[in-house]
């Protein structure tokens, strides 16, 4: 964890806040004074400010059903943060593993734990995220074998990851990936003459969305939390 964001996880500072005491040299690791807000730091490390210890919070897990026009960011821009509809303190402080698109629905997970979020995005975790899609055309018979050999999508030099495609309806699939390059799911379906029009994540790993209600959502359970780590 860098060194700033452990200094805002133990106490009630600001990120900038944070660095100013840094610049001040009022921060030591193992006794050691230590300037640089990108240090990365461990919480078995001895961390303290002006010789008061540090110890940081615990980590937050939570899972949420997000709606259509809100944004995976922790910053508003044309639409609002989905971050709002969370009643926990310092929310801003926290981050969403796994991006949606302003028009997609479905589960998204949120955490302020770096390592534990990387588990989940990180390419080399082969994490899989279930969708289901809603196509302009009905499916074309090969699409799944092409899916499952990976596509070549537009501005990328390598194929996609064998991703599982299953029919579920002429117009409505279920599909399954473990990366998440941008807008991926309606890239690939672009990249075999397709349209998405309608996207929604049912499930991360072995974490489902199940019956959370739309905007609603909850802490994760400790099995669900282990489940990536």
């Amino acid at each position: 964890m860098r060194l700033d964001k452990f200094i805002c996880k133990s106490t009630e500072l600001t990120r900038s806040e944070a660095k100013k005491v840094l610049k001040m040299g009022k921060v030591q690791v193992n006794q050691e004074v230590i300037k640089d807000p990108a240090t990365q730091v461990h919480e078995n490390n001895s961390i303290t400010i002006e010789g008061q210890e540090l110890t940081a919070r615990s980590s937050r897990y939570i899972i949420l059903h997000k709606p259509v026009d809100t944004i995976c960011s922790n910053v508003d821009e044309m639409y609002p943060s989905l971050l709002h509809l969370l009643d926990v303190d310092r929310t801003f402080d926290m981050h969403i593993a796994g991006r949606l698109d302003a028009d997609t629905t479905g589960l998204v997970l949120i955490t302020d734990d770096g390592r534990w979020s990387h588990n989940i995005i990180s390419p080399k975790k082969q994490c899989e995220k279930v969708y289901r899609v809603w196509l302009r055309n009905p499916l074309k018979d090969d699409t799944a074998e092409k899916f499952a050999h990976g596509v070549q999508l537009q501005g990328e030099d390598n194929l996609t990851r064998p991703a599982k495609l299953e029919k579920i309806a002429d117009n409505e699939v279920l599909l399954t990936i473990t990366e998440g390059k941008y807008h991926q799911v309606k890239r690939m379906f672009a990249a075999v003459g397709n349209k998405v029009v309608g996207l929604h994540r049912e499930q991360i790993g072995p974490i489902k969305l199940a019956d959370l209600e739309l905007g609603r959502w909850r802490y994760l359970t400790e099995s669900e939390v282990a489940a990536f780590l």
